[in-house]
């Protein structure tokens, strides 16, 4: 059994994953830092690490529940028999295919609203003050909204209940550990909360493929076939590393902006 847990793969998508749940929880963290600025400034560190202890609850007991909502739906719920599509479709495969529908929309609407609208994050400022446990209890209501994407990425990742709570635990300790400072480098670094975006998009491109697959989807004759991790992998180490050399060039083609700009007012001043 341990064999068999700490495999190269288990170790490098535990990795992954831990990542994964950092970057996607940065919604959940922004959201709870918002929430806790409305209580007694005295209460607000302590509303902010109960509300991310609260979040990584809730996405195990979330996790577990939907791990044995798969287990007990393999049986084929409805089958069908057309000329462009066919199938046996469970109710694993609808779980799948839903999940990575949702991730997918979550991460479109979240890169529009990104491009296309305005930060409203100012606009709680001059609310009254909340007390502790309405505050609570709103972080717990939207940590249900928030887990869904961080619970199916891990169920896209892989099939091992320790492996995804193990990650889903280290990542909210590293959230309480370095709450603040995490919030002010994706604020000052926002090119990696998009990075985190399209990674989840990618996995919910994953899940419908899986999810395909579960149900033995074909269309026009064609078997959907399930992403392989290593093609995941892949494309993930290459979102990383076309970000880290765009961040880099772009900071480059910033200095050689500002070096010219000095040398033309001293041209002018000569």
């Amino acid at each position: 059994m341990l064999e068999s847990l700490f495999t190269i793969d288990n170790l490098t998508t535990f990795l992954v994953l831990t990542a994964l749940e950092t970057v996607l929880g940065f919604d959940n963290l922004l959201y709870i830092s918002i929430e806790a600025k409305k209580v007694d400034p005295a209460r607000e560190a302590w509303v902010r690490r109960m509300g991310i202890i609260l979040a990584i609850v809730l996405r195990i007991v979330l996790l577990f529940v939907v791990l044995q909502l798969i287990s007990l739906m393999q049986a084929p719920l409805f089958t069908l028999d057309h000329p462009w599509i066919s199938g046996a479709v469970s109710g694993h495969a609808l779980i799948v295919l839903a999940g990575g529908i949702f991730l997918i929309y979550t991460a479109v609407k979240e890169i529009y609203h990104m491009i296309g609208v305005d930060d409203l994050e100012h606009e709680g400022d001059a609310a009254p003050r909340r007390s502790v446990q309405r505050a609570l209890f709103w972080i717990v209501a939207m940590n249900l909204v928030f887990s869904f994407d961080t619970v199916l990425s891990a169920v896209a990742l892989t099939d091992h209940f320790i492996v995804m709570a193990a990650a889903i635990i280290i990542s909210g300790v590293l959230m309480v550990v370095m709450a603040d400072a995490v919030a002010s480098f994706l604020q000052r670094n926002r090119m990696y909360e998009v990075l985190g975006l399209f990674v989840l998009l990618l996995v919910g491109v994953m899940l419908m493929s899986d999810g395909g697959h579960i149900g033995h989807l074909e269309f026009f004759g064609h078997p959907i076939e399930p992403m392989a991790k290593s093609t995941f992998y892949f494309v993930l180490m290459t979102l990383v590393a076309v970000e880290v050399v765009q961040s880099r060039y772009q900071r480059r083609i910033l200095a050689e902006a500002a070096a010219k700009k000095r040398e033309h007012a001293q041209t002018q001043h000569g």
